[in-house]
């Protein structure tokens, strides 16, 4: 939750002050990086209250197993770069690496709970 309320903060604070006087390319790319820490999140999020959902019985764990419940957006999220481009704010940059090892650690964990459920 610190890592979401941190990511909001940034977007809505400091991104407009951190793309001041920058080349339009790199700004283009820190809304671009911007928006891949929103969606890694988004999706961490989505997952963990669907699996609180299954241990509060709201949902079966079959539920959960389908592709509505499921990590998305593989490809997008589950890139590392971006935390080591120096054009890109230190702050972002900060946030894109945690939000990759988080949106990794949820991807290792789904796949840990779709075994011990199938």
């Amino acid at each position: 939750m610190a890592l979401l309320v941190e990511a909001r903060n940034y977007v809505a604070f400091q991104e407009a002050k951190d793309q001041r006087g920058l080349p339009p390319q790199v700004r283009l790319q820190i809304s671009y990086e911007s928006l891949r820490v929103t969606s890694r999140l988004t999706q961490v999020m989505a997952w963990l209250l669907a699996l609180k959902a299954v241990h509060a019985h709201e949902l079966t764990a079959d539920q959960v197993l389908g592709d509505q419940f499921a990590l998305s957006g593989g490809a997008i999220c589950s890139d590392p770069s971006g935390p080591d481009n120096g054009e890109l704010p230190a702050g972002l940059r900060s946030l894109l690496q945690r939000s990759h090892s988080l949106y990794m650690r949820a991807e290792r964990l789904e796949d840990q709970y779709r075994r011990s459920v199938a």
